[in-house]
């Protein structure tokens, strides 16, 4: 997440004060923010070692862990917001990570790029997989297990037993509401144990 505005959209998701877990923190820009602007505290979870450097140069709190692995090291309740911030395309067990995100935070705040925004749609039509800013890698490189869509989503959340407690988009910097699913490149949603 390198986007200042987004960043921000984001962020007020996050009460004041909270204690957070940012799963897949990357450098530690997010948790940094919060720390600088919201008061809070807490941990990222990183694997890469470069990424896990930046951190601790950023000064962040960050323990090396490989999310397929689960979060067992994390008691139930133990933060008050689970970060899953570009993470999800990367997984394999998405339920699963759902589950642990509301186990053991009081709220989660998860964001992915939208496959559905109508430029992906567009390309696709046209008989091609689409880059862009939100899905910047090729079919044949792409880090991303899979893509998802603001709509479903939604229907993923019910299916845990997950409550939806916030949902909006983002593209260029802006938040979108109306028809995030067509009109945004990244989804953006605020999740509690239904």
């Amino acid at each position: 997440m390198s986007e200042r505005r987004d960043l921000e959209l984001i962020a007020r998701l996050v009460p004041p004060g909270s204690r957070v877990l940012d799963l897949g923190c990357g450098s530690g820009e997010m948790l940094a923010y919060l720390r600088d602007t919201r008061g809070c505290s807490g941990y990222g979870v990183e694997i890469d070692d470069a990424n896990v450097h930046a951190c601790i140069r950023r000064g962040v709190n960050v323990v090396q862990l490989n999310l397929e692995e689960g979060l067992a090291l994390f008691e139930d309740q133990s933060f008050d917001v689970v970060l899953q911030l570009e993470t999800l395309q990367h997984l394999r067990n998405t339920e699963r990570m759902l589950r642990e995100t509301v186990r053991v935070g009081r709220i989660g705040v998860l964001s992915f790029p939208n496959f559905a925004h109508w430029p992906n749609r567009l390309h696709v039509a046209m008989g091609r997989m689409p880059v862009t800013r939100a899905l910047p890698y090729e079919w044949y490189d792409t880090p991303n297990i899979r893509v998802g869509t603001h709509a479903d989503f939604e229907v993923l959340a019910r299916k845990c037993g997950l409550a939806v407690t916030d949902a909006f988009g983002l593209h260029a910097g802006r938040e979108v509401r109306l028809w995030p699913n067509l009109m945004a490149s990244v989804a953006v949603f605020r999740i509690e144990r239904g």
